[in-house]
């Protein structure tokens, strides 16, 4: 068979998820392996990549310390683990903020080296302009406004936004600066919800939200808190499972048989054939 045999399941496309405006929900999760997106495929129309990898599996205290290379990895094992979902990859902190010329680069190099369909990044006012950059240039980039993570060291913490009047306005704009930019769609996290609302009604592009309103065009959440990976989730995570119990659980039995030797059994083990 051809190595260059063409994939049987079509990719959601970032036209796809543009096209689904005020229509059916999206449905999107975080995904950092091959065999989770294996998983998440079937139920998804986008898996990101994001860079809340450095904290879920690294044991990063925060996003700041992720590279580029860390992202990229992720991004290969989750492509290799995905055949219908969109994959998107987050740019992480450093990577896009400058020139434009380096956003453009490296967001080429996340596309090339993980056959991703589009990056995703921190936008704002302040750059606005490197997302057109890259969007003019044939990269799908999803944008991400409200509760930054990237900025938590300017912020002191992972905080809720749009409290406040000035911070309402200033996000309304980053929102605004970031669909005239070209994004494809818009992550709006940890947001008042009458402002995940208004930037819903404002722009002309889908908003995914995360601690924002079911008023958005649709949700995300990282995989392993609403699988209950974490002895702590965020106030906006809904917990579908106890998967850190049923782990614990599995694992203590697991050590019992093994102290009391019965694993290995006869089913387990290898017997040498006769004559």
């Amino acid at each position: 068979m051809s190595a260059q045999r063409q994939e049987t399941v079509k990719r959601i496309s970032a036209p796809d998820i543009a096209a689904r405006k005020g229509g059916v929900p999206i449905v999107c999760l975080t995904a950092y392996t091959a065999p989770v997106a294996e998983i998440l495929d079937e139920h998804c129309d986008l898996l990101l990549v994001g860079d809340s990898v450095g904290m879920v599996v690294h044991g990063l205290p925060n996003t700041v310390g992720v590279t580029l290379e860390m992202m990229i990895l992720h991004g290969q094992a989750v492509m290799r683990g995905s055949k219908r979902a969109m994959v998107v990859v987050d740019m992480p902190f450093g990577s896009y903020e400058g020139s434009r010329e380096a956003a453009y680069a490296n967001a080429v190099r996340i596309l090339k080296e993980t056959g991703a369909q589009a990056v995703k990044v921190e936008a704002g006012v302040e750059v606005a302009e490197n997302i057109a950059y890259l969007t003019q240039r044939g990269v799908p980039v999803m944008g991400h406004v409200g509760l930054r993570p990237q900025a938590v060291l300017v912020d002191g913490g992972f905080k809720a936004k749009g409290k406040t009047a000035g911070e309402h306005d200033r996000i309304l704009a980053d929102a605004h600066a970031t669909a005239q930019a070209g994004v494809f769609s818009i992550v709006v996290e940890g947001v008042a919800e009458g402002l995940a609302q208004e930037i819903t009604a404002l722009v002309p592009v889908p908003t995914v939200g995360i601690g924002a309103s079911a008023g958005c065009d649709g949700q995300v959440l990282v995989t392993d808190d609403m699988l209950g990976l974490f002895d702590w989730t965020p106030k906006f995570v809904r917990r579908y499972a106890d998967l850190r119990g049923e782990i614990g659980r599995a694992v203590g039995e697991y050590a019992a048989d093994v102290r009391a030797r019965r694993f290995p059994g006869p089913a387990e083990i290898y017997f040498a054939k006769a004559g």
